[in-house]
């Protein structure tokens, strides 16, 4: 909890804005690191276990649309997916309406052991929650949603400003050797 000073009640907010923006950052790292190690005892890339998690929440889903769902270039999906694949995490197999195009499903019998490795964040967050009466809930489920909101908003914008950029580009070219 933040304490801030009662006297200034537009400085208090400010500091208290301040605090959450960092324990957003703080999150954010932590779960990225939670998610690293899991992928690491999985055998998983980041974004393989990202992918998989947007299959599990969103899925089947075509490569495609996982590829806009995740912001990756389309091409990038065959690899990921392969490796999905390989781990037993993922089946590919064909659309209903086309058979010529691919849907991708995820292995249910794997989320067991997908789930208990985040078991003890599970666990340590029903704790916090209990803390909590069902408006007091109510109201930060709000506010994550209107947060992840305004990261999907972000996301897009920076997208749309970057044309021709794809996530994880440094922008760096390799220096041709021309004879002179």
């Amino acid at each position: 909890m933040v304490s801030v000073p009662s006297g200034d009640p537009d400085r208090a907010r400010r500091q208290t804005t301040t605090a959450i923006r960092g324990a957003l950052r703080e999150l954010s790292l932590h779960l990225s690191l939670l998610n690293r190690h899991v992928g690491a005892h999985l055998d998983l890339k980041d974004v393989d276990l990202d992918c998989l998690d947007l299959i599990n929440a969103h899925g089947p889903l075509t490569p495609t649309a996982l590829a806009q769902r995740a912001g990756l270039h389309p091409a990038t999906m065959t690899g990921i997916l392969d490796r999905l694949e390989r781990g037993g995490w993922i089946t590919r197999e064909p659309a209903p309406a086309d058979r010529r195009a691919t849907r991708i499903r995820a292995r249910r019998e794997r989320n067991a052991e997908l789930l208990g490795m985040f078991a003890g964040m599970n666990a340590s967050l029903e704790q916090i929650c209990a803390d909590y009466g069902p408006a007091e809930l109510e109201l930060l489920a709000g506010f994550l949603q209107r947060t992840s909101e305004a990261g999907r908003n972000a996301t897009e914008q920076i997208h749309q400003e970057l044309p021709g950029k794809r996530a994880g580009a440094t922008g760096r070219r390799k220096r041709r050797d021309t004879a002179s």
